[in-house]
């Protein structure tokens, strides 16, 4: 089965774009749909795209790809546009583009994507952030200079970024599948957990202070580093950062 495509309105996804004083942009919103074949769904927006999924009940995969081009005038922009192409197959997402480009021209492509809620993935950025919410698989999450926010996840999840902070919020009573482990070195991190939470929680930073809004039992240098067991314990939630704060909430 090969992808639908359809070109949708702009919408709100496109309104806050900014081509800046010395050049104009284009803006429009493609979409694909894609069977869901069971394997890693890789997406790779390298270089200055952002990612966002979301697991949901559906049997297939929705792609949808913001294309920006910029250039010195709407015409030239809107040509750049035209010669981008996303590639959406069931277990590949990507773009591909004019090259070597004078200074007021570009393009670049951001995804979101509705999958199953089991759906592994891949997920790769360079300069812009990634965010997940509600997938139970195994997750692989990198970007350079961007944040990373997780919301409602389980399975086994692994992230990285260098300059961007870490966002994660926790539903319901324990970790479901083999745990967390996220990492940032230059931004802070906040995490928030529900007050009856089960899990084995690790968290620290190298230059940043520490803030922790609930009672805890704490192996290790408040301040620096610290593992405790949430509840009656369980899987292991590792998140830390080099350069940053580290707040921990109780929802």
């Amino acid at each position: 089965m090969t992808a639908q495509r359809r070109v949708g309105s702009n919408g709100d996804w496109c309104a806050d774009e900014n081509w800046g004083s010395d050049r104009e942009g284009v803006c429009e919103v493609r979409e694909y749909t894609v069977p869901a074949a069971g394997a890693v769904m890789t997406v790779d927006a390298s270089p200055n795209g952002g990612i966002s999924v979301e697991g949901s009940a559906r049997r297939d995969i929705l792609v949808e790809a913001r294309v920006v081009a910029t250039a010195a005038t709407e015409a030239e922009a809107r040509a750049i546009a035209a010669r981008v192409q996303v590639v959406a197959t069931a277990d590949h997402v990507n773009a591909e583009g004019p090259r070597g480009m004078g200074r007021r021209e570009g393009w670049h492509v951001s995804y979101r994507l509705s999958v199953p809620t089991e759906t592994p993935l891949s997920l790769r950025s360079t300069n812009g952030g990634i965010s997940v919410d509600s997938v139970n698989s195994r997750v692989e999450l990198n970007t350079t200079n961007g944040g990373v926010k997780l919301t409602r996840m389980a399975g086994d999840v692994q992230g990285r970024t260098t300059n961007g902070g870490i966002d994660v919020d926790l539903e319901g009573s324990a970790w479901n599948g083999s745990g967390l482990d996220v990492q940032t070195t230059n931004g802070g991190v906040r995490m928030r957990i529900p007050a009856q939470y089960n899990a084995h929680l690790e968290t620290g930073t190298s230059n940043g202070s520490l803030n922790i809004d609930f009672p805890m039992t704490v192996q290790g240098v408040v301040g620096r580093s610290f593992s405790t067991d949430l509840g009656g314990g369980g899987a292991t939630l590792r998140v830390r950062t080099s350069n940053g704060g580290v707040r921990i909430t109780k929802k």
